[in-house]
């Protein structure tokens, strides 16, 4: 406003002044009526809106809180709690406010699971070379080629492996009958089974091979 009123009595136009700062000129007059009656400085944003909280209502917020926040656990309900009794009438987004304001929050409970572990067959025992597990994965920069694993349950380790470009249950019972040969469980007295042997072979290794979800390998 001080740059504009040295403008004026320079001889600058108002509007000229006002265009030269980047200043519209409808804003200048509001300004300067401002300036007239001791106003200028700037008031707190936000105003007072007519549908702000009063402090009785917010009052009201913090004892429904203390009265029913380990029942209902939720603002939602919180707030149509405060209907239903005919104490206060406030949005749920009302009701979170004023909570976090005072450092006050809902703790819902903890969901109850709803997966049950499976028991073992009566025919295993939860102990080494007991329970194998196999998986076969595909890697995408060879889409031809599988890699079937097999690792014991109990002590996580890994057994043995084949890569081959078919994924059918000849190559597990390759592996599987490698794996017993490496942990000394295959019968000296049999010989070990290649792939044209076990093909048509349907016994199963001595431990109990369960199959686990195929993943792919990005």
């Amino acid at each position: 406003m001080e740059l504009i009123d040295l403008a004026v009595n320079d001889g600058w136009e108002h509007r000229r002044a006002c265009g030269y700062l980047e200043l519209r000129e409808s804003r200048a007059w509001r300004w300067r009526a401002r300036r007239g009656v001791d106003r200028l400085a700037d008031r707190a944003a936000g105003g007072n809106p007519v549908h702000g909280l009063l402090p009785d209502e917010e009052t009201v917020i913090v004892a429904l809180f203390e009265e029913w926040g380990d029942i209902d656990r939720s603002h939602r309900k919180l707030a149509h709690r405060g209907s239903y009794l005919g104490r206060v009438w406030v949005s749920p987004s009302s009701v979170k406010r004023v909570l976090a304001a005072r450092g006050l929050h809902l703790r819902r409970p903890r969901r109850a699971g709803t997966a049950q572990r499976r028991p073992f067959p009566d025919c295993v025992t939860y102990t080494r070379n007991s329970i194998w597990i196999y998986d076969t994965t595909h890697f995408s920069g060879c889409p031809r080629t599988s890699v079937t694993a097999i690792m014991d349950l109990v002590t996580r380790k890994w057994i043995n492996e084949i890569v081959s470009a078919e994924q059918t249950s000849t190559q597990v019972q390759v592996v599987c009958t490698e794996a017993l040969e490496l942990q000394g469980l295959l019968p000296s007295s049999k010989p070990a089974r290649t792939a044209s042997s076990t093909r048509a072979s349907t016994t199963r290794p001595g431990p109990s091979c369960w199959p686990c979800r195929t993943t792919d390998r990005r």
